[in-house]
């Protein structure tokens, strides 16, 4: 399968440059969800809500 046209431009390719320069370097993804930026601000959400959800079921035992 091709590439789209346009994909190798100079243009494009600076800008894959600049991005993967940007990422930061992340252990490997352990579960499923993913490892972009917005999946790992939903995981990190909701590992948060459970974490408190068991400490006030705890606290109320």
């Amino acid at each position: 399968m091709a590439a789209a046209k346009g994909a190798r431009s100079a243009r494009n390719v600076e800008t894959k440059k600049k991005k993967v320069k940007r990422a930061i370097p992340r252990k490997k993804a352990t579960s499923s969800r993913g490892s972009t930026l917005a999946a790992r601000t939903r995981v990190k959400k909701v590992a948060g809500k459970k974490r408190a959800a068991k400490a006030k079921a705890k606290k109320k035992a």
